[in-house]
C-alpha cells in the first residue's frame, strides 16, 4: 500500500500573536462547531481519493488546534481513524499554545490518539512574549510542559523565535540555556519574519521597531546551532534539531518532496504532481465542504524542470541534503545531468560539498541558503 501525509488546519485562536499572517481568528469560539462540521464533511468525502493509502503522519496545524474544545477534536480523530487507514505506528501531532494544555486537556489527547505535541514557547522572558502577543508567560509553559508529561507525552517540539524587537544575545542564550535544560525531544529555532498585514509589519514601518541586523541575526543562529549541538541535538534541518530518532516525520514528506493531502481552511496540499489551497474565506471553505465540493484554488501543475528545482531546494533545507540515487529514482537521469552549472557554481563557491553520496549544504552555505536555492530553480 501506498503512503502518505494528511495536514488538518484549525484556525482559531484565543488571542492572534502580532506577528502571525496564518489565516486564523481570535474571539470566534461561536463558529467553532460549523466549522468541525464543515471539516468532518471534507474528511468523509474525500476519504475516497485515499482509500489506497495508509496514512503515516498526522498533523494538526493552526492556529492553535488546542483551542478547540476537547469535544470537538475527538470527533475529527474518530473521523480519522473510522475513514482513513492510519498506520498503526503513525505519527499524529498536534500544535499547542502554552495556556491551551490543563491536565485534562492534556488526557483526552492521548486517548484520543495524539503521540507528538507542539508546544510554541518562542521567549523565555515574559515581557518578549508580552510584546508578541502571545496569551502566555513563562511558569504557564512550565506548567502545561508537566501536564503534557505526565500525561504520556514523550515526543515533544518546543518552537523557539529569535531576532525578536529588543531581544539580546543574552535573552537568545538564556533562552536556549532553559529550553535544552528542560529536555524536549525537539527544538525548532526560527527567525522573526515581519509578514506584511500584521502588527508587526505596521510597528516596523512606523518605526516603533527596528528590524534585527543580519550579523545578530546570523550570530543568534549560529548560537543556537552550537548549544543544541553540544547537548546532544541533531540538527536534520536547517532550523531543526532532535534528540535520536525524534525527527519530525510530517516536516520531512515536505523535505523529501513527497505528496500529501490537506484539509480545512487555506490548508495547502501537494497531490498528484499539482500544488494547490483551499479557500482562505471561511464561508466560501465551509460551504464548498458541506455540500461535498472541490475546494481546490491556484491549481498549478508542477512541471518537470520545477520538480527538480523543489526536489534540490526543499532537500537541501536537510543537512544530510540531496542523495544523488533517490533523485536518480525519481527522475530517471543523474543530478548531475540536471544541474551541472549549478553544482559546479556552488561547490566552487565553498557553498555546496558531496558526502557519501549526497550533496549537501556547507556551514557557509547554509548561511547563505536563499541564495543557493536559487541556483536550482528553473528559469
Amino acid at each position: 500500500m501506498q503512503t502518505t501525509g494528511i495536514y488538518i488546519h484549525i484556525p482559531f485562536c484565543r488571542q492572534k500573536c502580532l506577528y502571525c499572517d496564518f489565516p486564523s481568528f481570535a474571539g470566534r469560539e461561536e463558529m467553532q462547531q460549523a466549522y468541525v462540521d464543515a471539516l468532518q464533511s471534507e474528511l468523509e468525502e474525500k476519504a475516497k481519493e485515499l482509500s489506497d493509502f495508509q496514512i503515516e503522519t498526522v498533523f494538526f496545524g493552526g492556529g492553535t488546534p488546542t483551542s478547540l474544545p476537547v469535544a470537538l477534536l475527538e470527533r475529527l480523530m474518530q473521523t480519522l481513524f473510522a475513514k482513513y487507514h492510519i498506520a498503526p505506528d503513525a505519527e499524529i501531532t498536534i500544535e499547542a499554545n502554552p495556556g491551551t494544555l490543563d491536565a485534562f486537556v492534556c488526557q483526552k489527547l492521548r486517548q484520543m490518539g495524539f503521540n507528538r505535541l507542539s508546544m510554541g514557547m518562542q521567549a523565555w522572558q515574559d515581557e518578549l512574549l508580552k510584546r508578541l502577543g502571545r496569551i502566555h508567560n513563562r511558569q504557564m509553559f512550565l506548567d502545561n510542559l508537566e501536564n503534557a508529561k505526565q500525561a504520556g507525552f514523550s515526543n515533544i517540539n518546543v518552537d523557539l523565535m529569535f531576532a525578536l524587537p529588543g531581544q539580546t544575545l543574552g535573552d537568545w542564550e538564556e533562552t536556549l540555556t532553559e529550553i535544552i535544560a528542560l529536555s524536549p525531544a525537539h527544538i525548532s529555532v526560527y527567525s522573526l519574519i515581519i509578514e506584511e498585514g500584521t502588527p508587526f509589519y505596521d510597528d516596523y514601518e512606523t518605526g516603533r521597531y527596528k528590524e534585527t541586523d543580519e550579523e545578530t541575526d546570523r550570530r543568534m543562529y549560529g548560537m543556537a546551532v552550537e548549544k543544541l549541538e553540544q547537548a546532544g541535538f541533531h540538527q536534520y534541518e536547517i532550523s531543526n534539531f532532535a534528540q535520536k530518532g525524534k525527527e519530525s516525520r510530517h516536516n520531512k514528506r515536505y523535505w523529501l518532496d513527497q505528496e500529501y493531502m490537506g484539509y480545512g481552511l487555506g490548508a495547502h496540499s501537494y497531490w498528484k504532481g499539482e500544488r494547490f489551497h483551499h479557500s482562505y474565506d471561511m464561508e466560501t471553505y465551509m460551504q464548498q465542504a458541506k455540500l461535498g465540493m472541490e475546494s481546490r484554488e491556484e491549481i498549478e501543475a508542477v512541471s518537470l524542470a520545477e520538480q527538480y528545482g523543489e526536489f534540490m531546494f526543499l532537500g537541501l533545507r536537510m543537512t544530510e541534503g540531496v542523495e544523488k540515487e533517490r533523485f536518480q529514482k525519481r527522475f530517471g537521469k543523474p543530478i548531475t545531468e540536471v544541474f551541472p552549472k549549478a553544482i559546479e557554481k556552488t561547490k566552487k563557491e565553498g557553498l555546496l560539498e558531496e558526502k557519501e553520496g549526497f550533496l549537501r549544504l556547507t556551514k557557509r552555505g547554509i548561511d547563505l541558503s536563499n541564495q543557493v536555492f536559487l541556483e536550482f530553480l528553473p528559469d
